[in-house]
Order: C-alpha cells, then structure tokens, then sequence
C-alpha cells in the first residue's frame, strides 16, 4: 500500500458561492489557507473560459499567497496557456471543458484527438515544461489513454473517479478494478499516478488503497460538508481518512 498519499484541495465552488452574489464573500483565498493549514498538501483551482467559479485574480492571488503547490486545471486552449505562464504555478492539469457542463464530464480523450488538437496538446505540455510547470492529463483509466499520454512526453496522469464514486454493487467493483490496473500500468510506465473527481468520505478508502496512486484532488464534497462539519473539521476528516486506508 501507499506510503502517503498527498491531499489535494479544490477550492472552486467557494468561488461559486461568491459569485453567486456577485460580492467578494466568501473568498477562495481564504479557503486554500485553511486547507493548507488542516492537511492540505496542494490547493488545486479551475480557470474556467466562461470563469463561472474561479477569477483571473484568484489565480494570481492564490499563486502569491499560499505556501503549498498551485495546481491549474485547465482546457487545452491556448488563452489558458498564456495564463499559466504568466501564473507559473506548479502544475496544469489538462481538462476536457464544455461550456454547458456542470462539471467536467469524463476524462480528456488523448487517443481520438483531432490533429490540431493534438498539436495544441502537443505545444501546451512543451512549454509548460520548458517554463518548470509539471503537467498533468486527466484522463480516464484506460489502458489506451495512458499510453497515449506516455506517447505525449506526459509524467503524470490524473485517473477519472467519477464513474466508480457514483456507481453500485457490481458496477462498483469493475470500476474500482479499471482503476487499480490503469494505476499499475502507468506506474510500470514511469507515469506518476493521481486521482480525482466525485471522492467522498464512502469512497477514499477503497480509492486511497489502490497501488501506486500518489495524490487525491477533492473539491465539491469537501465544499459541500464544510457547510455541516466546517471547512477545518472535514479537510482534517479526510486527511486522516486516507492515512487509515494504507
């Protein structure tokens, strides 16, 4: 089993919260300190085109004011590479982005890829990494996916949860199972292995023992409970539920 599995927290949907109000109330800024403080080993941000959560000024905030890893999740556009450079934080994580979505729908398909979006895929991850910017690929696990990412010169995969967190009974099991041998192919690929999307307090147990994975990205659950248990209190909660699955 893992040793440590780092923790990282998503803070957008306080920035939701926001600006539902269109205020400056209550601030993601705010909220990645507290993570950082209850656990928190990365604070992860999506700068979405439509900018429906987090702002352009978010970025550069959380960028100046946190001490723990700035993860950028991110279309593959080329507006959100011009951002990412100038932000420098320490990883992008490329994500499929629809604009009628309510949250991202599935993993980024790197094996059908239309040519000038492959080239674009292509551009984004060299520059990221010529300007010391780690780059992630959030993909489903899929055996295919993976390699294509290999193929891409990608060092680290993030393996879509979605579909084994909002599955039940046998459908759960195979689910569970897709994402322990994706995460011992890319491991056996030289490919560092995170997981995300849809984990909550049922589901990171089992999640938190599959082999080789390194890092959890958790964010609307987490939102969500802070409203009963406190941002502090269930960020804490995690945490100490991942250690107890090793």
């Amino acid at each position: 089993m893992n040793e440590y599995i780092r923790l990282g927290v998503n803070i957008d949907h306080v920035a939701t919260i926001r600006n539902a109000r269109g205020s400056v109330h209550p601030d993601p800024v705010k909220a990645a300190k507290i993570a950082q403080s209850s656990g928190a080993d990365g604070i992860t941000a999506h700068l979405r085109e439509d900018r429906r959560h987090i702002s352009d000024g978010d970025i550069k905030l959380l960028k100046e004011e946190i001490d723990i890893p700035l993860n950028l999740e991110m279309a593959p556009t080329q507006e959100m590479l011009d951002i990412a450079l100038e932000a420098r934080p320490e990883r992008i994580c490329l994500v499929p982005e629809k604009r009628l979505e309510i949250t991202t729908e599935g993993g980024l398909d790197v094996v059908n890829t239309k040519i000038n979006k492959l080239l674009l895929l292509e551009k984004i991850i060299d520059y990221a990494y010529k300007n010391n910017i780690d780059v992630s690929l959030f993909i489903d696990p899929d055996i295919k996916q993976i390699r294509s990412a290999k193929n891409m010169g990608v060092k680290i995969v993030e393996l879509h949860t979605g579909n084994f967190c909002s599955s039940k009974k046998e459908k759960k099991i195979e689910e569970l199972e897709k994402l322990k041998v994706a995460s011992e192919y890319a491991h056996g690929e030289g490919i560092e292995v995170h997981a995300g999307h849809g984990i909550n307090f049922d589901t990171v147990g089992d999640i938190s023992k599959i082999k080789y994975i390194t890092e959890l990205n958790i964010g609307h659950f987490l939102i969500g409970e802070a409203i009963f248990l406190g941002l502090k209190k269930t960020i804490i909660k995690m945490r100490k539920m991942i250690d107890l699955a090793k």
